[in-house]
């Protein structure tokens, strides 16, 4: 669970693997609070998580992508 956020680029990232739903989405949520704009990253290691937290950050008007990683997880890439 590590959010970092960096200056003025507005880039961050969760690191939620390991975490059980909702927690993934839950560390989303906290991460984007207060930002307008920006790039970020989520990790999660389930389909389930991927899905939930992607729709999180729809709904919040994030544009999503995701990539799986080489660990068998995900990257949730966030835009806005």
């Amino acid at each position: 669970m590590n959010a970092a956020h960096e200056g003025s680029a507005q880039r961050f990232e969760v690191d939620a693997r390991g975490l059980s739903c909702p927690q993934p989405v839950l560390e989303t949520k906290k991460a984007l609070t207060g930002r307008t704009s920006g790039e970020g990253t989520i990790l999660v290691d389930t389909v389930t998580s991927r899905e939930n937290v992607s729709r999180f950050a729809r709904s919040q008007g994030w544009q999503v992508t995701w990539a799986e990683s080489t660990d068998g997880g995900f990257r949730v890439l966030l835009s806005k």
